[in-house]
């Protein structure tokens, strides 16, 4: 994981589709990523789950990776645009503070995803599959708007 930049993020009043009153959020971010296969006999084929960028357990964006080849021993740079609309926080967003629609604090975020590889090795005759699930911690600061924020350290694999 490289960083994640945030392009807007707006706190507002409204209502939710059955007509619940409460707080809504919208939002872009644009995630940074390099993946690397690091085999020395095989490609693989890599897909991934959704990304999920969270408030307090509450999905706030999300985002896809476009499944591709990665040959051996190459690497590959990812750029992958999240995007949240008119998000209901029921009550979640209760500490959020925000001046014009704009937070006026540091807002904590998860980013939570799951990367899927398979290989074809012999044919199709054996296919290993890997699964690395990727966990992200980062805090979306108001005076560090569209500034490229490192995730390094800030991700446990597993």
């Amino acid at each position: 994981m490289k960083s994640i930049s945030f392009n807007e993020f707006v706190v507002q009043a409204g209502a939710d589709f059955s007509g619940v009153s409460t707080e809504m959020v919208s939002m872009n971010c644009t995630v940074k990523l390099t993946y690397r296969n690091t085999a020395t006999f095989f490609g693989v084929h890599v897909t991934s789950t959704p990304l999920h960028l969270s408030y307090s357990q509450l999905t706030v964006a999300t985002g896809s990776i476009h499944k591709f080849y990665q040959s051996r021993k190459s690497q590959r740079a990812l750029i992958v645009m999240m995007k949240g609309s008119h998000i209901p926080l029921y009550g979640g967003g209760a500490s959020l503070a925000s001046l014009n629609g704009a937070p006026t604090q540091p807002v904590p975020l998860a980013l939570d995803f799951m990367v899927r590889s398979r290989a074809y090795v012999l044919g199709k005759l054996v296919k290993p599959k890997f699964y690395k699930r990727i966990q992200c911690w980062a805090a979306m600061d108001p005076k560090k708007m569209s500034k490229a924020i490192s995730l390094k350290n800030k991700c446990s694999y597993s």
